[in-house]
């Protein structure tokens, strides 16, 4: 509840600058830019290199997404005794429903 009434002219509807947006907190542009960054840097990798990490993801129980985003953001090729970060990558998915 409010403290005070609002102003003359207020609606009493929400506030607008409080509406989460998917590109984040910089312009609209910034969205653009990092998704077709991110697209690019997974069409630079070879077939045969995809198809290894594809299934290194598989056999960690990743995704290609989650396991081509390590290498990309910590430069880590995740191995089977990573159990805590593959742990951590798997907590953070979105639920499905």
């Amino acid at each position: 509840m409010l403290d005070r009434p609002p102003g003359p002219g207020h609606n009493n509807g929400p506030p607008l600058d409080d509406a989460p947006r998917p590109w984040g907190a910089g312009g609209i542009g910034n969205y653009f830019e990092w998704k077709a960054a991110t697209e690019a840097a997974f069409r630079k990798v070879p077939a045969p290199i995809a198809i290894r990490r594809a299934r290194l993801a598989e056999a960690l129980g990743l995704t290609y997404f989650e396991y081509q985003l390590e290498i990309l953001e910590r430069g880590r090729y995740l191995q089977a005794t990573d159990t805590e970060r593959i742990r951590e990558i798997k907590r953070r998915r979105p639920l499905r429903y």
